[in-house]
């Protein structure tokens, strides 16, 4: 711990949001954490960066910004008459600023692979509890809020919910360095349309049209960017990477990998295992960010496993797998087909076909009616759903689930195709 008459009062400046100020000398001393600072080393976009080159930005970039709109959140809610202490306002803010700190390297694309079956909120939440331990019970009502645990909810709102500062940022950054503009959002204004009834965040209906724009931007940045067909050829490839050389380390197999990257491959890792004390699993889990994974493929470019090799190339270079995206489903005929067509062209990976030959489904929807649902503050004091409110959403496409279905196979099998 650093030593409390340094000045903890700094200022950062973020590209998105201007100067963001660090106000609490907990909040400083989050920061200065290496759990914290491991985030500059993970992709808040995973391989984005392969189809939108400027969407490098990280995750300790997206943790700020989140907790920024938090605090211009409580601000506007003061401004309305609402009592929120100095203590709440410090643990809201340290709980939204760690609510990203279980994310492994490439952050979703591989939440499944390195530890599967453990959500990075669960990861999270060990973290948190860690460093509660650490800051000697400082994060306490920070972990009450994150849980939601906290009997004033709509601060854990802020935090997770449909309408939270999350998802505020996210959009607006990943808009921002993806350059695509149709997810650019006004956060401004629905942070000063937010209210509270009941203990529920809640947008006063002059906001209506800015949530309308909210929800649309939403569902256009994970056709365009978050689900780009591009992008999840390369996440596929990715992934299959990763299962290939845990397959190979599991069998024995030689082959230079760093100490986090290998426990995880080596164990059969529970969540169960990221709470124990002195929990091995998350003191490897926090020494892994991006560079683990592409230190390792760029040394297996050359390895003597085949598969792992080629692999390994096609993401350190850019020779993605081709991707067929449907609304319905390939048929087995047509995975058959392209399967024996990579046999053909590539005798000596017959037996590992599945690694380059493969199916499956992306979905999405922008927004989910329900007990956690966007509610609308009519002047008389009625509240409303968004989803009624809404013409647009009273059509129900964006709430509704839209799934397409994709087919991922080597680009050599398109001349073949034609």
């Amino acid at each position: 711990m650093r030593n409390d008459k340094i000045n903890k009062n700094k200022i950062v400046n973020d590209p998105v949001h201007g100067f963001i100020s660090i106000n609490y000398p907990l909040i400083f001393d989050i920061i200065e954490h290496p759990y914290f600072q491991r985030l500059r080393g993970i992709k808040q976009l995973g391989l984005t960066y392969l189809v939108y080159p400027g969407a490098n930005h990280s995750r300790l970039q997206h943790a700020l910004g989140a907790m920024h709109l938090l605090d211009t959140a409580i601000d506007t809610l003061r401004s309305k008459g609402f009592v929120i202490s100095e203590e709440e306002a410090e643990a809201a803010c340290a709980a939204i600023l760690l609510h990203d700190i279980g994310h492994g390297p490439f952050s979703h694309t591989l939440e499944n692979t390195i530890v599967p079956g453990v959500s990075h909120e669960s990861i999270s939440l060990a973290f948190i509890r860690s460093l509660n331990e650490e800051f000697n019970g400082r994060l306490s009502l920070a972990l009450e809020i994150f849980e939601d645990r906290y009997h004033r909810k709509f601060l854990h709102q802020l935090i997770s919910g449909q309408l939270d500062m999350d998802r505020m940022d996210y959009l607006k950054r990943d808009s921002f360095f993806s350059g695509v503009v149709e997810g650019s959002i006004s956060t401004e204004r629905i942070i000063k349309m937010l209210n509270v009834v009941d203990d529920n965040l809640v947008v006063e209906a002059k906001g209506i049209y800015s949530i309308e724009n909210f929800l649309i931007a939403r569902r256009l940045m994970y056709w365009q960017v978050y689900l780009h067909k591009t992008v999840v050829a390369a996440e596929q490839t990715l992934v299959k990477l990763l299962q290939r050389a845990k397959q190979l380390v599991r069998s024995g197999f030689p082959m230079n990998i760093s100490a986090p990257l290998l426990y995880f491959f080596a164990h059969d890792v529970t969540g169960d295992d990221f709470f124990t004390p002195q929990s091995k699993a998350l003191s490897y889990f926090a020494l892994l960010d991006d560079s683990d994974i592409m230190v390792a493929a760029k040394d297996w470019m050359n390895c003597s496993d085949p598969v792992l090799a080629k692999l390994s190339s096609m993401i350190i270079n850019r020779r993605l797998l081709s991707i067929e995206l449907a609304t319905i489903p390939s048929s087995s005929s047509r995975l058959a087909e392209l399967k024996g067509l990579f046999s053909s062209a590539f005798p000596n990976f017959t037996e590992y076909t599945d690694y380059f030959v493969f199916s499956d489904s992306v979905g999405i929807s922008a927004y989910q009616p329900g007990e956690e649902s966007i509610q609308i503050l009519h002047s008389n004091g009625q509240l409303v759903d968004i989803a009624e409110a809404s013409d647009i959403l009273k059509s129900n496409a964006l709430s509704n689930e839209t799934k397409k279905y994709f087919t991922c196979f080597p680009k050599e099998l398109r001349e073949i195709l034609r």
